[in-house]
């Protein structure tokens, strides 16, 4: 049972903010940073589907950090027994959405990575690790 009523619920998950979250982009640009990688700019703005977070442009890799609640990690996964059916119907509309924006961006040539929020809690060593490869592979598939 959840411990708002209605109109509080609906107040507090509209100021939940859709970018510059600190457990997720600014983690994951704070890891960039401390491990000297270069070359990435944030992605918000850069014209690209689904509106990366950050992009390698010479190696066009879009990395996305995708929260675990938001994007239905199957690890982390907890869905709201409040108006459970809305949310499980938002869950999966957010999970085909995902799907799309990598299909697209595909097409256009681009590589994209999504990145967990517990990946960035639990192995920021394997995050680095998966993204240093795949922007060595984008650049040399080119």
């Amino acid at each position: 049972m959840d411990r708002f009523d209605r109109a509080t619920r609906s107040r507090v998950m509209s100021r939940i903010k859709s970018r510059g979250t600190k457990t997720t982009e600014w983690k994951f640009r704070s890891l960039l940073i401390r491990s000297g990688i270069r070359g990435w700019r944030i992605g918000h703005d850069s014209g690209l589907p689904g509106r990366p977070d950050v992009v390698f442009l010479p190696a066009r890799l879009a990395v996305f950090i995708d929260g675990c609640f938001w994007h239905g990690c199957r690890r982390c996964r907890s869905i709201p027994t409040t108006n459970r059916k809305f949310w499980m119907a938002k869950i999966q509309r957010n999970r085909e959405r995902d799907r799309k924006v990598l299909r697209v961006l595909r097409t256009m040539g681009w590589k994209a990575m999504r990145i967990w929020e517990h990946e960035l809690e639990t192995d920021s060593d394997g995050v680095l690790r998966k993204v240093m490869v795949l922007r060595l592979t984008a650049r040399r598939g080119r």
